[in-house]
């Protein structure tokens, strides 16, 4: 599976789930929100960190996203931590479903991201890391890191 880098139009990603977590697949969500939320969001002031995702009957949740208060807000601003609902298909919620129910899978939401105007939500069924298993890939990520230096060395 190749390697998915941040872009720049990513609001708040969520770096520490590619750390504990084997991503296996990737969806797209949009994201059912107030506009004062919009506009934190538009500011960079969220966090993904205590964030996960959870399927209720038909529908699929964001439980545990902090967006904080709109600074410039009045009396009708939003709750910085409530449960939001994600916007997908219905089918793709049921194949969501049928993969937590294997043994050892979860849903991690892993970036808030504007797409034409619109936020959206990064969200991927993941396997939990052991404790070997991250310090492989700080392993590996070294080593592809000094192997980089070493032809950028001989380049120059």
């Amino acid at each position: 599976m190749a390697k998915e880098k941040t872009t720049q139009n990513d609001l708040v990603s969520n770096r520490r789930a590619r750390h504990d977590y084997e991503i296996l697949e990737t969806f797209e969500a949009g994201i059912a929100l107030v506009g004062t939320e919009v506009k934190s969001l538009r500011a960079h002031e969220a966090s993904l960190q205590e964030a996960y995702v959870k399927i209720l009957g038909d529908e699929i949740y964001l439980i545990g996203c902090s967006i904080n208060p709109y600074r410039f807000g009045n009396i009708h601003n939003h709750e910085e931590r409530r449960d939001r609902k994600l916007l997908m298909h219905k089918r793709e919620i049921v194949h969501l479903k049928r993969a937590t129910q294997e043994k050892g899978l979860t849903i991690v939401p892993l970036a808030i991201y504007l797409k034409e105007g619109r936020v959206k939500v990064k969200i991927a069924t993941a396997r939990g890391k052991k404790h070997h298993d991250k310090r492989a890939s700080i392993r590996e990520r070294q080593e592809k890191r000094t192997i980089q230096r070493a032809v950028k060395g001989h380049d120059v």
